[in-house]
């Protein structure tokens, strides 16, 4: 991936051009082959669903409102995977990579030469260029080795890589509580019968027919007059 600006705003300007060139070529094409058939009824107002007959003061139905509500939220909440997919799949790459390598050999800066071996035979090792940016696509933006890993190749690498493993089952750790509240709320609307297109008539049906008899001998209660 580019992290030179001047080649993200050429690739930004490259992926805006072909979508544009995407859409007016669907329009041209459909310009000459769509039939035309023109009709009334084409350049009537179409709102919600509803047929557009009678006053404009009418009311609609509020039942479309309540379900366009629900959907807008659960689709904003199913957004927030994005993120969640971002993290999860860079670090399983740093996690995983091998090639190039997350931690390489240190070379000595005056040089370019490998650096001499420390006591016991360890060579000194630093990130690898492709594990900074990744580290800096992260948010980190120095990203360096800790502290308190030994300065092997070896074991810097072994430690980088047992880090992001345990950041990638962090995160499905995460997903998991989150995808499991999205889906309480979801069932929590679908008992409440808040996505029944008509829900006064479901709720009329299941009344007990002891309610409607009681309010019919209630009606017929004579009255006392003095």
């Amino acid at each position: 991936m580019p992290s030179n600006p001047l080649a993200i705003a050429a690739y930004l300007s490259l992926f805006a051009g072909v979508g544009l060139i995407f859409l007016f070529a669907n329009l041209l094409v459909g310009r000459f082959v769509r039939p035309a058939n023109p009709h009334q009824e084409k350049l009537e107002v179409y709102e919600c669903g509803e047929p557009s007959i009678g006053s404009s003061f009418v009311q609609f139905d509020l039942r479309f409102y309540v379900v366009a509500l629900l959907f807008i939220i659960f689709d904003v909440e199913v957004a927030f995977f994005f993120p969640w997919a971002t993290v999860f799949g860079k670090a399983t790459n740093l996690a995983n990579q091998t090639e190039p390598a997350a931690v390489v050999a240190q070379d000595s800066p005056a040089n370019g030469t490998p650096a001499p071996k420390l006591t016991g035979g360890v060579t000194p090792a630093r990130l690898s260029d492709n594990t900074k940016h990744l580290y800096r696509e992260l948010g980190i933006r120095n990203p360096a080795l800790p502290t308190a890993v030994t300065a092997s190749k070896d074991n810097a690498s072994k430690a980088v890589k047992e880090s992001f493993s345990d950041l990638a089952k962090f995160t499905l750790i995460d997903i998991g509580i989150f995808f499991a509240v999205l889906i309480v709320g979801f069932f929590y609307v679908w008992k409440r019968g808040d996505l029944d297109w008509v829900r006064a008539v479901s709720e009329e049906r299941a009344l007990p027919d002891a309610t409607t008899a009681a309010a019919t001998s209630a009606t017929q209660e004579p009255v006392l007059s003095s």
